[in-house]
Order: structure tokens, then sequence, then C-alpha cells
């Protein structure tokens, strides 16, 4: 009689720790960072500054750690994966080290400095580790770029247009209030309460662009369609919809604000409580994200057609 016996493919996986590198492999890699460090020193000092600074860039500081992250999260797959270097990566370096002179003496684009640094990480980490483990690091690298603050010509493009829908969207809503006539201008919301002009006019600051917000779940986003194990179109999906959700939770925040300003006490629409309804709609975003995840898991229901265990065939045999 023959008998099939299921096996989690998990039970026989061997399970891998950063301390089997060994003492040397720490060292060189203490070295390593001290040296890009030195060298890149100017553009982490001024990103931190930067960080520390404007709030808009705040979540900076989580960046590097979500990185450090995505490592250790493939922790077993780069531990038990080739070491072979490749001298393409040294290449590489030696292009973006000259990159990086020429940007600082000539082009002087500073937006292009912490640029060169990171995909100079790159450049390290495939010298250093080769093809087969850059499998496993791009994307850690690859996400400090939003770590990277704009440049304020940039920003301010970007917000400029974001403040002006908020406004626009925010003004049609309050008009469904009764005796309430809001017309957005720009960035300004004149409003007529009750036939009198309110005053001072609404304006949707740069603050309220959801450049922050925007930002912040953008990374976020990214970060969770990478950790979830999911296909590659929800993925992808999820990642789409970090920019409308967004966009979508400030026009909340705004029309919110303008409700409570006109409608029940200016001091609750600034300062600490204006604030306060901002760090709000970040939970909201996710509310928004998870349901968009939770449909995505509930539109197809696909079925399993081969067990996922590995399966043993044993022979017993049966006494007559």
């Amino acid at each position: 009689m023959t008998e099939s016996i299921s096996i989690s493919p998990s039970e026989n996986q061997t399970k891998y720790e950063w301390k089997s590198l060994g003492f040397h492999s720490f060292i060189k890699m203490a070295v390593i960072g001290f040296l890009f460090a030195c060298l890149f020193w100017t553009e982490i000092s001024d990103i931190v500054n930067r960080w520390v600074s404007d709030s808009s860039w705040s979540h900076g500081f989580l960046i590097p750690l979500f990185s450090l992250y995505f490592i250790n999260q493939k922790k077993n797959q780069i531990l038990s994966t080739e070491i072979k270097p490749s001298y393409l990566g040294l290449a590489a370096f030696v292009f973006f080290l000259f990159l990086y002179v020429f940007n600082g003496i000539f082009l002087k684009y500073a937006y292009g400095m912490p640029l060169i640094m990171i995909a100079s990480l790159g450049a390290i980490i495939l010298f250093q580790l080769g093809w087969k483990q850059v499998k496993y690091m791009w994307l850690p690298v690859a996400y400090l770029f939003f770590a990277v603050p704009l440049p304020e010509r940039i920003y301010r493009e970007i917000t400029i247009p974001m403040r002006q829908l908020a406004s626009t969207i925010a003004a049609g809503l309050l008009n469904l209030v009764p005796e309430l006539e809001a017309t957005a201008t720009g960035v300004i919301i004149d409003v007529i309460y009750k036939g009198e002009p309110f005053e001072p006019s609404l304006n949707v600051a740069e603050a309220c662009s959801g450049m922050r917000l925007l930002m912040a779940f953008v990374a976020l986003g990214v970060a969770m369609a990478y950790l979830h194990d999911r296909p590659v179109w929800q993925r992808l999906v999820l990642l789409c919809s970090t920019v409308p959700i967004a966009i979508l939770c400030n026009i909340v925040r705004v029309t919110v604000t303008g409700f409570i300003y006109i409608l029940f006490d200016p001091k609750y629409a600034q300062g600490i409580y204006h604030d306060m309804l901002g760090m709000l709609m970040l939970p909201l975003a996710f509310v928004f994200y998870g349901f968009i995840a939770w449909f995505m898991e509930n539109l197809i229901v696909e079925e399993d057609k081969e067990p996922k265990g590995k399966v043993v065939l044993v022979s017993r045999r049966e006494d007559q």
C-alpha cells in the first residue's frame, strides 16, 4: 500500500542569521560605509538638515529604516546566494564619481548630487556582491530616492495645481450648504454666508497642498506593495492608487477645514487643530488603501489546482 504525505517546503527551509557573515564581513562593511559617508558627507548632512527643518520631509528619517527592513526581509535569499563581485560595478562607481565632480564644478545642479550618491551606492553593491545579490538589493537602494527632498521650483510647480484642485472642489462642496456661496479663484476661496462676505477669504496654503501627505503615502504605499505577498497586477494597482488616494484625502482635509472655519469657529481651523486634522488624513488614506486591497483580494478567488506542499510517496508493506 502506498500513502502520500504532504510536507510543507517551509519545514525543510534553512534559516540564516546575519551573524553567519563573520566578523571580517562586518568590519569590511563598516569601513566601506565610513568611506562612503566621508565622500558624500555634504549631501548626507544637507538632506538630514532638511528633514529636521522642513516638516514636509520629516518622513525622510523612516526611509533608510524601511530600506534596511527590506534587506532583512530577504535575509535568507541574500545569505544563501553566491557572492561574485562584478567589475562593471567598479566602472559604474568611477563614472558616478566623475559625474559627481563634473556636476559640482560645471553643472551645479544641486538636486543631482544626492541622486548621484544613491546611484554610487548601488554601484558599490554591484561591485562588492555581484548581479545575483543586486536582485535583492535594488529596491532598498532605489527606495532611498524617497528621502531626497525635491528642488523648491519643482516642489512649487507640483503643489500649485494640487492647491487649485483642492480649492475648486472644496468650494463646490461648500456651496451645498444653504445660504452659503463659495467661489474659488486660484487657491483663494471667497465666501458669502447669509448674505455677508466672509472675511478673511479662505486661502489654501502650501501646507494644505497635500504634498506632504502625497510624498509620505507614496513611499509607504511602495513599501506595502513590496512587502505584501500579492500578484504583480495587484501590487501595481496598489502602487498607482497611492497618488489619487493622497489627493482625495487632501481634498477632504481642505473641505472639512472650510466647514469648520465658516460654520463653527475659525480658531479650530488654525494652529494645532489644523495640524491635527492633517495628521488624521494619513490613517484615512490607509483606510482607502486597505479597502482597495480587500476588494482586489475578494474580486477573484483562485483555487489551488495543485498542493503547495511537496508530496513524498512512502511505500508501506502490510503483512497478510
